[in-house]
């Protein structure tokens, strides 16, 4: 299985006995950060497809290159913010920046979450995270469970 930790898509074992339940989520996310696409499949037949900001490139405004890490991780956590100041609702994911160790005073997880302005989608845009359109955090935060996988590209 996967782990939310150091480093990205790091893998443990677990035995599976009658204490253990498994689950199965239809879900998958796609981000396709050539395209800045965020595509939600459900039994593989598409639901939803957005236009989403990406972690930057190069250098910006004084902070380090951000890039989005690829790879395949999960939908770790649905936070809602009770004071938001950029998005109501944060998806954490179980894979860290390669850049930050520590961001907003979490240990540097990469995120799904909205932003304020609409200039941000389309482009590389954020310090790692996937910048989404409210409609669709609106789609992911109350129809994926936590654990969906997320595959990125």
């Amino acid at each position: 299985m996967l782990l939310p930790d150091r480093p990205n898509s790091s893998t443990g074992w677990l035995a599976v006995d009658d204490r253990v339940t498994t689950a199965h989520t239809p879900y998958v996310i796609t981000v396709d950060r050539a395209t800045f696409t965020l595509t939600l499949l459900r039994d593989g037949a598409q639901v939803g497809r957005w236009t989403v900001g990406v972690g930057k490139l190069a250098a910006q405004g004084g902070k380090p290159e951000s890039i989005t890490p690829v790879g395949r991780t999960f939908v770790l956590g649905d936070v809602l913010e009770a004071h938001p100041t950029y998005s109501p609702v944060i998806l954490p994911l179980g894979v860290h920046s390669n850049v930050f160790s520590s961001y907003g005073g979490g240990p540097g997880e990469v995120g799904v979450h909205s932003w304020p302005t609409s200039t941000v989608y389309g482009q590389n845009s954020s310090d790692g995270c996937i910048r989404v359109p409210l409609d669709a955090l609106q789609v992911l935060s109350t129809t994926v469970p936590l654990g969906t996988a997320v595959l990125i590209t």
